[in-house]
């Protein structure tokens, strides 16, 4: 049987085994390359043009070492997804032989069609070229026998087509926004400030066989039929319970496959709906955390289809429990190693902490209507405000304790030591714990959890790159402000309480403690004068707002050109999502579920004859006959409905119009027509309904 210290060997031994990281670049790199590139990954500035051949051939050696044949630039467009095309180590040598050759040129630059991928309008189809650029702050790493470096991808002309360039460009500005600050504030040790990001990711494992004979699953990711299961998550018995063996046998594959890649997975349970599950990974700098939960989300595909299972990543698979959320936990952190938002014992150094806390309260009041568009999707819409996640409405948690702390500090009190209480569990034999500052508060959708924020809004099936920008990028404009007002003091430290006070008067009715979920909150929220942006379609047109623009534009991270490609391409992403539904559901509707229910009345009708002729009258059976027969005309009736609805929606050419109708038309009538679906599956017997049920999909793992 294997030991304890063996297996903390192979675990050491297995983490990163896939990545050109650390060991492997002491490895494959003189100390003069591996130093340059160290510096460069650790500051943000570029690296030696010179250096970049020796890095090309350590690279690709490490890689087929570890048996990689090609290499690919992996990068994220706007499309959900990561893309790559990929090209092998071999070049011909004209005498039927090949060599091995990998050139800095490969490694910097890359060149995929960028007419192929969504740009807004920012490239017509006959203008194709596009180029990525090798990104040396995220390692590259080894993948079914591929060498793949992450990239950022941008248009012939410049614009950014991807998710990672205004990712890497609104970190840049908020480093050098919170430098500033910080030399303002005595700090002249600090070189860059680096936003750190942990994005836990919850998902829904169902058995493959089932997910198979769903044609909604297999195209949408998401049951747009099913009718309420007897047993769902009434009992709350499944949150952090035993995990199923089929499960635990994913999420142990789940890990080594993830630890070999170098990303730090750490928490794995079950979540709250049944089936439903989560990881959380360590923290690392905002680009490498993008990468990684992008890896992450194909990598619990892959590893799920292995084991015979479906890994669902749909915000709302199944109607009637709980979807799933991403939750984006944010700090920002020195290289040398200081988390800016610890508090501290120092009262001193306290009153650091306070500042930055009211630079985030004035961030995100200024730009709650940016964070809500940064979570908005066609899948979000069914699980923001569904009382088992945040409303539509940005709010921030800090807690009693430290919203007193804000107050006092923006009365100009002076601060004390914090004093921190003891849990009083009333049982001798348990250990004395030191209670936290606050409780936690799971309702709200922007919560200070200690010495993080976390971002509970952003959806299961998201990239957590745009939520990040916005971040960024009103915090850099926020400490551009106060490091303004702190240059043009004479006495810092009186103009540091006094930033306070005002932010907390300007800014404080961002801050709420309370039920988030509770509907008194929704006309509080009204009467402060915060943004209600229920839908993505009224969220993603906060994009394009003059003011919006120009904050983005004043820091470098989107030009106007910019924000208004990615307003376009998420509405024509939200309707055409919205229209494959649609579709979807008319062939599984005209195709499966009417014949079936039009079938199943015939047998009910056949038996209800048999039992007159046999002289027998039963009430019940003919009343169920009564409702079947309904239940056809009435589905028969939607259907008809929804086809010449989406029939219209074809069209329609204005993608805001488009967008706008599939909210507002398509899916009232697809809810009308689920609605007799579900009523007839209820009637009908298990094995004459023609797809899997809820109760299938949810019990059989």
């Amino acid at each position: 049987m294997e030991t304890y210290a063996e297996k903390s060997r192979d675990l050491n031994k297995l983490f990163g085994s896939r990545v050109f990281g650390d060991a492997a670049m002491r490895e494959y790199l003189s100390r003069e390359v591996y130093e340059g590139l160290k510096h460069t990954q650790n500051s943000g500035q570029p690296l030696d043009p010179a250096m970049a051949k020796a890095v090309a051939s350590g690279m690709m050696n490490w890689a087929l070492s570890l048996g990689a044949t090609h290499y690919t630039h992996w990068f994220q467009p706007l499309s959900n997804i990561s893309a790559g095309k990929h090209d092998a180590f071999i070049e011909p040598t004209g005498n039927g032989e090949i060599v091995l050759d990998f050139s800095p040129k490969a490694l910097v630059r890359g060149e995929p069609d960028a007419s192929s991928f969504p740009s807004g309008g920012l490239r017509a189809t006959f203008e194709a070229r596009g180029y990525t650029a090798w990104d040396p702050t995220s390692p590259a790493f080894v993948k079914d026998g591929t060498l793949y470096i992450p990239t950022a991808f941008c248009a012939y002309t410049g614009e950014a087509l991807d998710q990672k360039t205004p990712l890497l460009r609104s970190m840049e500005a908020v480093n050098h926004a919170a430098v500033r600050l910080l030399r303002l504030l005595g700090n002249t040790t600090s070189k860059c400030v680096i936003p750190t990001v942990g994005a836990e990711q919850e998902y829904f494992l169902i058995d493959r066989g089932l997910y198979e004979q769903r044609l909604d699953l297999k195209i949408c990711g998401r049951t747009l039929l099913g009718a309420k299961p007897p047993k769902g998550q009434e009992l709350d018995d499944h949150y952090c319970g035993r995990i199923r063996l089929r499960v635990a046998e994913f999420m142990n594959k789940l890990d080594e496959e993830l630890w070999a890649l170098g990303v730090p997975s750490k928490t794995k349970h079950n979540e709250v709906a049944p089936t439903q599950h989560e990881m959380a990974p360590v923290y690392d700098q905002a680009n490498v955390a993008c990468d990684h939960n992008q890896l992450t989300m194909e990598t619990m595909r892959s590893v799920a289809k292995k084991l015979g299972l479906a890994c669902l990543l749909h915000e709302k698979p199944f109607n009637g429990i709980n979807g799933s959320g991403k939750h984006n936990n944010y700090s920002l952190a020195t290289d040398d190693g200081i988390n800016l938002l610890s508090p501290s014992k120092d009262p001193i150094k306290n009153r650091q902490f306070l500042l930055l806390l009211a630079a985030f309260l004035q961030a995100v009041d200024e730009h709650a209507d940016l964070l809500r568009a940064s979570a908005a999707s066609a899948g979000n819409d069914h699980r923001l405000g569904g009382f088992e996640a945040p409303p539509a409405i940005i709010s921030i948690f800090l807690g009693e304790s430290l919203t007193q702390s804000l107050l006092d500090a923006a009365e100009g009190a002076v601060l004390g030591k914090a004093q921190r209480e003891l849990l009083r569990t009333g049982v001798s034999a348990l250990p004395e714990l030191v209670k936290d500052d606050s409780d936690r508060n799971r309702t709200s959708p922007f919560a200070f959890t200690g010495n993080k924020f976390e971002f509970r809004m952003v959806g299961s099936a998201q990239s957590i790159a745009l939520t990040n920008v916005v971040l960024n990028t009103a915090l850099a404009d926020v400490f551009t402000q106060f490091a303004n007002r702190l240059e043009q003091s004479e006495d810092r430290d009186s103009e540091i309480g006094s930033i306070i006070a005002d932010t907390v008067s300007r800014h404080g009715r961002i801050i709420f403690n309370g039920n988030n979920y509770a509907e008194a909150w929704v006309e509080e929220a009204k009467r402060r004068g915060l943004p209600i942006l229920e839908t993505a379609v009224e969220a993603f047109d906060r994009l394009i707002l003059p003011e919006n623009i120009a904050l983005f534009e004043r820091y470098g991270v989107f030009t106007p050109a910019e924000c208004q490609s990615r307003h376009e391409i998420l509405l024509e992403n939200y309707g055409k999502i919205i229209s494959i539904e649609a579709a979807t559901m008319i062939e599984m509707v005209r195709q499966q579920v009417y014949p079936a229910v039009v079938q199943y009345a015939g047998q009910v009708a056949h038996a209800v004859n048999e039992l007159k002729q046999a002289g027998m009258h039963s009430q019940s059976a003919e009343t169920v006959l009564k409702s079947l027969t309904a239940l056809t005309d009435q589905i028969d009736s939607e259907l008809t409905a929804l086809r010449e609805a989406y029939a219209r929606s074809q069209s329609i050419e204005d993608v805001h119009a488009h967008a706008t109708f599939m909210r507002g038309t398509i899916r009232v009538c697809m809810g009308s027509l689920r609605t007799s679906c579900d009523a007839a599956e209820k009637i009908m017997s298990r094995e004459s309904w023609p797809i899997p049920t809820y109760t299938d999909l949810l019990l059989r793992v």
